[in-house]
């Protein structure tokens, strides 16, 4: 099977040749040692950007970007591309009044779409939260949180909701990229609008005044919508929606998550298949509480974020809903692999592949971003046990 094949067999619920294999998030240091040098990424922040930047300018920083996702995945055989979109182009400021200062050679760097985005680096379509700047540029806000939820809202009506066509190069440019390597790998990128997490503001206005989160919510809908079509015009397979809200437990109750979320994420579920595309479902934290909303009442196909820290067994999940979602993920990346032997990494990893296997319904991943606290043996015996539960060889890197 090719990598499409693959993916696509595990989303319609046949059994592939071996379970897909991606990562949905490799960051620096452990993706520079993979490949021997600097990596370029904007998930998780922006290492190495501006640098490169002023090295081969903003469209050869995008193309570099581009060709380091690929090669990455060229290296660990991967079948699935999550690629975030990259920033724009850098816009001219005006010149800074001396006593300000204001940046070198009067340019300032813009941010992506994304900007206000959620944790993990995933990029959301939402604005920036609008507060106080200091030096009294803007006014205090308001003590009232719902207050601040409505004014958030209002500011956020009024920008543009498209997204801006330059930070979308990166796609084309990594349909070029995996052309040349003659790949053919599906890509997942982020609409995340739906989240909670530590926004204790908008919690506070679903319980005392819910009109105003319904409305932030819709707001949310509006720009990852402008998000979606954005990214089915530039051919992106896979759409990533929802976002975090809960750690150990929900942050919010089962009935607020079916009246405020889960409507809004099944309109983006309804508008990617209408196209033709997966509607892949993501937070981490324990869902136990709210699963069937969460992946049945959002109509989604997918499942990402799955955090078994928090007591989400993939056999369990794939007991109950194997036959309609497909299951990504699920190698703890907080415990299991920053702390464990390689030995136990490779029983954790065969473990995990026997709980996705049958019928398809699973692609193999770290449950989240593989950061600086992963030691690069502790990656590399996963990857390595992965590919010897399928019988293919090791990898090996070059010195």
């Amino acid at each position: 099977m090719t990598s499409r094949e693959r993916v696509e067999a595990a989303l319609q619920h046949r059994e592939p040749d071996r379970t897909p294999v991606f990562e949905y998030v490799l960051l620096a240091p452990v993706a520079e040692q993979l490949i021997g040098r600097p990596f370029v990424d904007c998930n998780g922040g922006r290492h190495g950007w501006d640098t490169l930047i002023a090295e081969k300018g903003w469209e050869g920083a995008v193309r570099q970007y581009a060709r380091d996702q690929v090669e990455i995945a060229a290296l660990l055989g991967h079948d699935l591309l999550y690629v975030v979109p990259n920033p724009a182009p850098p816009r001219i400021a005006p010149p800074a009044p001396p006593e300000t200062g204001g940046e070198r050679d009067g340019m300032a760097s813009s941010g992506s779409p994304d900007a206000g985005g959620e944790r993990d680096g995933a990029a959301s379509p939402l604005p920036p939260k609008v507060g106080g700047e200091r030096g009294g540029s803007s006014p205090r806000p308001p003590d009232d949180p719902v207050e601040r939820v409505r004014q958030r809202t209002e500011a956020g009506l009024q920008a543009p909701l498209h997204v801006p066509e330059e930070t979308l190069l990166v796609y084309v440019l990594l349909k070029e990229e995996m052309r040349q390597r003659d790949l053919d790998l599906p890509i997942l990128a982020p609409a995340y609008g739906h989240g909670i997490w530590t926004d204790t503001d908008l919690m506070q206005a679903m319980l005392l005044e819910p009109e105003v989160a319904h409305a932030h919510f819709r707001l949310a809908t509006q720009r990852c919508l402008a998000a979606i079509e954005a990214y089915l015009k530039v051919g992106v397979d896979q759409l990533g929606v929802g976002g975090d809200f809960a750690g150990n437990r929900p942050m919010i109750s089962p009935q607020a998550y079916r009246e405020f979320i889960m409507p809004e994420v099944r309109v983006l579920s309804r508008r990617i298949h209408q196209a033709g595309k997966w509607a892949i479902n993501a937070s981490d934290g324990n869902l136990w509480s709210v699963i069937d909303d969460f992946l049945l009442g959002c109509e989604v196909d997918g499942y990402l974020e799955i955090d078994s820290h928090a007591g989400m067994d993939l056999r369990r999940l794939k007991e109950a809903y194997g036959d309609r979602i497909t299951l990504y993920g699920n190698m703890d990346c907080g415990t299991i692999l920053t702390f464990a032997t390689p030995e136990e990494i490779r029983r954790a990893t065969h473990e995990c592949l026997d709980a996705g296997w049958g019928s398809g319904g699973h692609l193999f991943s770290a449950s989240n971003a593989i950061t600086a606290s992963v030691p690069l043996p502790n990656y590399l015996a996963m990857v390595n046990a992965y590919r010897e539960y399928f019988g293919l060889a090791p990898l090996r890197l070059a010195g």
